[in-house]
């Protein structure tokens, strides 16, 4: 995953805003697609929303790699509509949502011990099923690497203990995270 630029960042993170907006309010993506630049190269992406600071969707897209573009409209798409843990957002919750996007590296198979907390995101894969925690979550609520691959098997329907068993595919990953500035904190137009 190649460091993006605080330009490439600010699209991105606008192009999520964006797609949120018209997903709300006329239930669409937006129609221009951007296909250049930082939009075009491969990847994957999370979408995490915010409201008044609590969690309101979280959809992302791991594989296989897409448009990072394309990846990220979807994602911000299905966390403001499709998370089946969220009603879906409404138009009135958009003054006080804060949009995250998160640009992941390709999950690579790693052993449990060397997972760092803050770094690494986790995905584990067993008898057809996953789950994915993101690095954030572990920092946000103390995860110790234990606690942190428990909650990532329990996320995917498995026990807590999964992690431990050898049919279990444990991958790391790490993510750019770029988070919306809150509107209070943007420039004035002179």
């Amino acid at each position: 995953m190649l460091p993006l630029s605080e330009r490439e960042k600010s699209a991105l993170v606008a192009l999520a805003r964006n797609a949120v907006e018209a997903a709300v309010r006329e239930g669409r993506l937006p129609e221009a697609i951007p296909a250049e630049d930082v939009f075009a190269r491969p990847g994957r992406a999370f979408v995490t929303l915010r409201w008044r600071g609590r969690l309101r969707g979280c959809i992302g897209h791991i594989e296989p790699p897409e448009p990072l573009g394309e990846c990220i409209l979807r994602a911000a798409m299905g966390a403001a509509l499709q998370d089946p843990r969220f009603r879906a957002l409404r138009p009135e919750e958009l003054v006080d949502l804060r949009v995250e996007v998160s640009v992941l590296s390709q999950p690579q198979l790693i052993e449990p011990d060397d997972i760092e907390i803050g770094r690494h995101g986790v995905l584990v894969c067993a008898n057809g099923r996953r789950g994915l925690l993101l690095p954030q979550v572990a920092k946000e609520h103390g995860f110790t690497r234990e606690r942190f691959l428990e909650e990532t098997c329990l996320k995917a329907g498995l026990i807590a203990t999964a992690w431990r068993d050898p049919v279990t595919q444990v991958y790391g990953f790490e993510c750019e995270v770029i988070v919306e500035r809150a509107r209070s904190e943007e420039t004035p137009a002179r």
